[in-house]
């Protein structure tokens, strides 16, 4: 399932494009699914992380004194949000524009065998990279969920570059229990997904008793928490695969609460 870096940058950039699109003028202040939180906290939570990621990648000590006072004292992400509330969307834009943008260029420019600390365990750079673009499509299926609630035409198609979320989703597995304090899994899980341009998309042992099918939009906005499993059109069989899906987590931080049954049908 490797990937090259240089191709995880360029999808990310495409990622970052299609969200752009969306960021017109009056958009800053429509409420998104995610609670108290508008088109805007979205937008400056990306950015704000951006700009952590290129402290991350090219002052990693600094960054993990940095990370580790975080961690003592409690990376608040709606405090965070907040502090960048008041600010002009144009401003926003621009800064969410220029993080992305030096981001990107960090990562073009790091050694791909780097290691980079965050603020939960180091990744390698095909993995943060990875990260990054998983964090900007749900964040962005959160603005586009939140323009269509508001009856705002906003479109964005699904695209193959949902492998790289899926791909992250299954690293996550063990993540999701661990996070909630729950032993790790000790059977394998098998992930048969439809991508959005029909080819097929897989990961763990073929003989795996416990099995996930579906599309990998289905999928990802399942392991994002951006729908609930009972929204979706997956196939699950296994308990351990039951379980997993009625907790994934893609991301790392504390365990998010989703959204809830019957809002998106």
């Amino acid at each position: 399932m490797g990937v090259a870096t240089e191709v995880l940058i360029r999808d990310l950039s495409a990622e970052t494009a299609d969200l752009d699109r969306l960021l017109g003028p009056d958009v800053w202040d429509v409420p998104t699914p995610a609670e108290g939180w508008a088109v805007r906290d979205q937008i400056a939570h990306l950015a704000w992380f951006d700009d952590a990621a290129v402290r991350a990648v090219t002052t990693p000590e600094a960054f993990r004194d940095e990370a580790r006072a975080a961690a003592a004292g409690g990376l608040d992400a709606d405090a965070l949000a907040a502090e960048r509330r008041s600010m002009p969307g144009e401003d926003l834009l621009a800064w969410f524009r220029a993080a992305r943008a030096g981001l990107t260029e960090t990562l073009a420019a790091a050694d791909p065998r780097t290691r980079i600390p965050w603020y939960g365990p180091d990744m390698g750079l095909a993995s943060f990279a990875t990260a990054r673009l998983m964090e900007t499509w749900a964040h962005g299926q959160d603005v586009v969920d939140g323009l269509r609630e508001a009856g705002r035409d906003a479109v964005r198609e699904p695209t193959d570059r949902l492998r790289h979320v899926a791909e992250i989703g299954v690293r996550a597995l063990r993540w999701s229990f661990a996070v909630r304090r729950r032993p790790a899994p000790r059977v394998p899980v098998r992930v048969e997904l439809t991508l959005p341009g029909d080819g097929p998309w897989t990961a763990g042992p073929e003989d795996a008793a416990d099995v996930v099918r579906g599309t990998a939009l289905d999928f990802c906005l399942v392991v994002t928490q951006r729908r609930h499993p009972d929204d979706v059109d997956l196939a699950v069989s296994g308990a351990v695969a039951k379980e997993w899906i009625s907790i994934a987590q893609a991301f790392a931080g504390p365990p998010g609460a989703g959204r809830r049954p019957g809002r998106f049908t």
